[in-house]
């Protein structure tokens, strides 16, 4: 079970249609390449409100994805910095450890399913 910097469960139990993992600055890197399928990634912050409503709505919708990845971007600036994380909530689309970019929708379940979709038809890139 892995926990968020509030020290939350994000495993994936309870009601939530996909997988949750958090991520840091030590590990994102080797998890990202290493995990199968496909992969949203969020940047959120405990301030952020709309960060805060993603994380209660978006593990209960049928998203095209195998799993969650939160990284706090408080405390996680290494990934800020390489990911190029202007602002929150900030998501990205990593596929069988390929890279294939942010995505910048409006987040209702069709809108988030449509862009991860366009996003998967983009030339892959190695992570950042």
């Amino acid at each position: 079970m892995y926990t968020d910097s509030e020290h939350r469960p994000v495993d994936g139990g309870g009601s939530s249609i996909v997988k949750e993992q958090a991520l840091t600055d030590l590990d994102i890197d080797q998890q990202l390449l290493g995990l199968p399928g496909i992969s949203l990634v969020l940047f959120t912050s405990v301030g952020c409100s709309g960060c805060r409503w993603a994380h209660q709505q978006l593990p209960g919708w049928q998203l095209p994805v195998d799993r969650l990845c939160w990284v706090d971007a408080g405390h996680n600036g290494g990934a800020v910095e390489r990911y190029q994380v202007f602002h929150l909530p900030a998501l990205f689309v990593v596929c069988e450890g390929q890279f294939f970019g942010q995505i910048q929708t409006r987040l209702t379940p069709s809108e988030l399913t449509d862009a991860i979709h366009q996003a998967l038809t983009r030339t892959p890139e190695d992570l950042p």
